[in-house]
């Protein structure tokens, strides 16, 4: 049983529409005014509110002000009853995040209609988001018993070699066995964090809540010491800090220190994969109108237009033509970081000559 809250202080309207409602199997609250509607709200967090705008005190609009900034009550659609009828008074109550309006007097046909289009338009948004964590689900699935059969099955190899020979293995071959374990144990590790941090990330994307709080202006990093920092600890895991190329001006850039970390990490990680040893990246950066553009380009294979398109947590491109370790999850992390932090990526690529990885992101 759906519940809706009703804020209204006339109480012969606030009364014709609890009996109105409640006929109907709402389970509906009162208040006679905007103060305790706002409580109960909060206490209760029903489906629907229905809510007076000309009120003492606290008017609709502050009502509806004091519930959008509150994690817990922004997200409840919310219908205004209104007296006024003026074009502004109306676009004041949408521009304010209202989903609907009535102008008083109303029918009953009027307010059931207006209810079951909101309870409608919430079933849709509801339906999409169980549907991208659907697709999430199948992404990993379809991925995940691959990318972590391969490293179990390099230590599984070596360590049953090691121990079955271990009378025979000398010190230096001893030693290699041990590093190609150590090798595999690295990678499931890395594959094991990404992949909960995908999923993450896509639970992240269909809850209000901490979306508005990961695009909090109060959180910012210097970007210059944390890029320096980690391409330069790329370059040296991988033997190609000869190939780098920097150009950075410095900016703040409004993500905390590890989202940024993380992002800096994929796409560097990504320009060294898909490039040869001795070819250049470069990575950039600039400010436009409290942007950040931070461009990281390698002369690798590069990408067609269609594979940038497909770009998808489990798409390995070309898996056939190149030995490609990975569950292709990097570039679809860094997007989707980005992408939460209200930004933008975008790639360019001349397939066989040279790919940019742009990132758009607020800072200054």
């Amino acid at each position: 049983m759906n519940t809706i809250l009703i804020i209204e202080d006339e109480e012969g309207i606030r009364e014709n529409i609890y009996e109105l409602l409640s006929a109907e199997d709402f389970e509906v609250l009162l208040a006679e005014n905007g103060k305790t509607g706002i409580q109960l709200a909060q206490q209760q967090r029903p489906d629907l509110i229905i809510c007076d705008i000309m009120m003492p005190e606290v008017d609709g609009y502050g009502v509806l002000t004091q519930l959008r900034q509150n994690l817990s009550t922004e997200a409840i659609p919310f219908i205004f009853l209104t007296a006024k009828s003026a074009k502004a008074d109306l676009r004041q109550g949408m521009e304010s995040g209202a989903d609907d309006y009535l102008s008083k007097p109303f029918t009953r046909e009027a307010l059931l209609r207006a209810i079951a289009a909101r309870f409608e338009k919430q079933g849709v948004l509801e339906r999409q988001s169980q549907k991208k964590l659907d697709e999430l689900r199948g992404q990993i699935c379809h991925s995940l018993p691959h990318e972590l059969y391969t490293p179990l099955n390099g230590i599984i190899a070596s360590s049953s070699f090691f121990i079955n020979e271990y009378d025979d293995i000398d010190r230096d071959e001893a030693l290699e066995i041990l590093q190609d374990i150590h090798t595999s144990s690295q990678r499931l590790y890395r594959l094991t964090k990404n992949f909960l941090l995908y999923a993450e990330l896509e639970l992240m994307a269909n809850d209000p809540a901490r979306l508005q709080a990961l695009q909090s202006r109060e959180v910012k990093t210097d970007s210059q010491p944390l890029i320096f920092e980690v391409v330069h600890q790329k370059a040296k895991q991988v033997d190609r800090e000869a190939d780098l190329e920097l150009n950075l001006q410095g900016s703040k850039i409004y993500m905390s220190e590890p989202n940024l970390r993380k992002l800096i990490e994929e796409l560097i990680d990504n320009a060294f994969k898909f490039s040869p040893p001795g070819t250049s990246v470069s990575i950039c950066d600039r400010v436009e109108q409290n942007q950040v553009i931070l461009s990281i380009t390698d002369q690798g294979r590069g990408m067609t237009s269609e594979q940038i398109a497909k770009l998808g947590a489990y798409m390995q491109f070309e898996r056939k033509l190149y030995e490609q370790q990975g569950s292709g999850l990097g570039l679809a992390i860094a997007q989707r970081l980005v992408q939460l932090h209200g930004g933008e990526l975008t790639i360019e690529s001349n397939p066989g000559k040279e790919t940019t990885v742009s990132v758009s992101l607020a800072g200054k």
